[in-house]
Formats: structure tokens, C-alpha cells, sequence
């Protein structure tokens, strides 16, 4: 059962979760979204453009981020707006893995339209990875 606006409040937290991403995980994205840039694979071509190594889609991040919340409300369909701004790219190291940090809180509730505004701090190593990373959802 999806949450209920009058049982929220400004400033809760309703989400909090840790996302693993490794090399293996990429590859399955990059097959799954077409993007086989390989700066998401070949640290040599990554550091070659200046990035650290290997580092994440930004949009399976983006993805990795707002998942918590679709949990929170048992529907991926009342999100209704979704946005991030791309702050810093997420190396993933060979071996290993890198360790996508999600908290989401309730920024504004808007009753008359029944909404909430879901702030997300999406962070890796205690760096902000999204900025203003932001949802709209629907509720009762």
C-alpha cells in the first residue's frame, strides 16, 4: 500500500539505502541501455579523457538513486517527475566496487494536488554524486 500525504511531514526521512555497483554490473547496463561507451569499461581510454578510471552511466545512477523511493511506495507509477543534475562522475574500481549512498527525505508536500516533493543526497565516499536530485510523487 502506497504511503498517505497526511502521514508525512517536511524534513522525514522515508528512504535510505546503500547501491553497489561493480564492473560486472556496468557491462549488464551498458547491454541492457545501448551505451557501450567505453569509458564506462577501458580505464585506459577513462583516464585517457581525464576521468579517475572506469566510471558509472549516469544514468544507471540516476536510476540506482530513485529506486529506493519506488520501493518506499510499492509503484514506480506515481512517480511523476524525476530530475538530477550530474555533479561528479562514480569511479568503480577493478576489483571492487563503489558504494552508492541514497537518502530521501520529504521536501515540500503540496496537499491541494496531492504530492510530495522526495529530496534525494546521492553520495559516494561522502561526495555529492547528484545535485538537486529531486521527485515528484503522487499520493492519497
Amino acid at each position: 500500500m502506497a504511503p498517505r500525504l497526511a502521514d508525512l511531514e517536511v524534513g522525514q526521512e522515508i528512504a535510505r539505502a546503500e547501491v553497489v555497483v561493480d564492473r560486472a554490473r556496468l557491462v549488464r547496463y551498458a547491454a541492457a541501455s545501448g551505451d557501450f561507451n567505453p569509458i564506462h569499461w577501458n580505464d585506459r581510454v577513462a583516464v585517457a579523457v581525464g576521468l579517475p578510471g572506469v566510471i558509472a552511466h549516469g544514468m544507471w545512477t540516476m536510476g540506482a538513486a530513485i529506486g529506493p523511493v519506488v520501493e518506499w511506495l510499492g509503484d514506480p507509477g506515481l512517480v511523476t517527475d524525476y530530475q538530477v543534475r550530474f555533479t561528479r562522475p562514480v569511479p568503480v574500481p577493478d576489483p571492487g566496487a563503489a558504494t552508492v549512498e541514497v537518502v530521501a527525505v520529504i521536501g515540500v508536500l503540496d496537499e491541494a494536488a496531492g504530492t510530495a516533493r522526495v529530496d534525494l543526497t546521492v553520495t559516494v565516499e561522502g561526495q555529492r554524486v547528484l545535485g538537486k536530485a529531486q521527485a515528484v510523487v503522487r499520493l492519497h
